[in-house]
C-alpha cells in the first residue's frame, strides 16, 4: 500500500510542477540571492569554456538549484514512510550532492581541455598586438572582439563597456583576469594596461615588451602541447608492449601446456 501511495505521491507533485501550481523557479528566484552564495567564484568562466557565449550561465546555475530542490523533495517522498530529521538532511544532501555534480563535470571539461583553453588568450592577444599599432587598446580591443574566441567576448564587451565609461583604472582588467583565470592572463592584462597608458613615444618599446611576453607565452603553449603528445605516444607505445609481452607469455603457457600432454 505504501509503494501505491509513493508513486501517486511523486506522479501528483510532478504534475503539479508540469503545470505550474508548484514552481520552483518562482522560490528560486525571490530567494536568489541566497542561492546566488553558493555560485563558484569560476562558473561563469567554466561555463563559457565548455559551451560558449550561446548558453547564459546564471540560467544554467538556476536549473542546477531547480534540480537539487526536485531531487530532495522526491528523496523525502521516498523516505515518507519512515520519516526523520535525519532522513531529511540525508534528502537535502542528496540533492547538494548532484548540484555539485554538475560543477564537477564542468572541472572536468575544463581540465582534459586545459592546453587548448589556456593557448586561447596569447593567441587572441597576438591578433591584437598588430591593431594596437594603428589604434589605442580601447579601441584595438573593440575592434577585436568580432575575431576573439568565444569564450572572451562577454568578457571583452564588459571591458570596453567599463573604459568607455570612464574607468581609466587597471580595475577592468583585473576583473577581465578574474573572470577569465587561464595561464598568466593577471601579468598579460597589467602588461595592456601599461600599454594603454604609455605615451606615443614610448609606444613601440611597450609594444615591443608586449609581444615578447605574447612570444614565450605561445612557446609554453607548443612545449606543452608536445610534451602531452610525446606522453599520449609513450603511453600508448607502452600498452603495446605490455599488450604484446602477456600475449607471447600467453603462447608461451599454451605451448608448455601442449608439450606435457604429449
Amino acid at each position: 500500500m505504501y509503494i501505491e501511495i509513493l508513486i501517486i505521491g511523486v506522479i501528483l507533485f510532478l504534475v503539479l510542477t508540469v503545470n505550474g501550481y508548484i514552481k520552483p523557479n518562482k522560490f528560486i528566484q525571490d530567494n536568489q540571492e541566497i542561492f546566488m552564495k553558493l555560485k563558484e567564484d569560476n562558473y561563469d568562466f567554466l561555463v563559457r569554456a565548455k559551451y560558449g557565449e550561446g548558453v547564459d550561465p546564471d540560467v544554467l546555475f538556476q536549473k542546477r538549484i531547480r534540480n537539487w530542490l526536485l531531487i530532495s523533495v522526491l528523496a523525502i517522498f521516498i523516505m515518507l514512510g519512515s520519516l526523520s530529521l535525519v532522513k531529511v538532511i540525508i534528502a537535502i544532501i542528496l540533492g547538494f550532492g548532484m548540484f555539485k555534480l554538475d560543477y564537477m563535470n564542468l572541472q572536468k571539461f575544463y581540465k582534459s581541455h586545459l592546453q587548448q583553453i589556456d593557448s586561447m588568450l596569447p593567441y587572441y592577444l597576438k591578433g591584437l598586438e598588430i591593431l594596437i599599432q594603428h589604434y589605442t587598446v580601447p579601441v584595438a580591443i573593440g575592434k577585436s572582439i568580432p575575431d576573439a574566441p568565444d569564450v572572451f567576448r562577454s568578457g571583452l564587451v564588459d571591458l570596453i563597456n567599463k573604459i568607455n565609461a570612464g574607468d581609466s583604472t587597471v580595475r577592468p582588467y583585473m576583473e577581465f583576469a578574474q573572470t577569465y583565470p587561464v595561464r598568466d592572463s593577471m601579468r598579460m592584462m597589467r602588461l595592456l594596461y601599461r600599454l594603454s597608458l604609455g605615451r606615443q613615444e614610448r609606444k613601440q618599446e611597450q609594444l615591443n615588451t608586449f609581444s615578447k611576453t605574447i612570444s614565450n607565452l605561445q612557446e609554453k603553449a607548443r612545449e606543452t602541447r608536445y610534451k602531452e603528445r610525446l606522453d599520449k605516444m609513450e603511453s600508448k607505445t607502452m600498452q603495446m608492449l605490455i599488450a604484446t609481452g602477456l600475449g607471447v607469455m600467453v603462447l608461451l603457457v599454451i605451448a608448455v601446456m601442449q608439450l606435457m600432454h604429449q
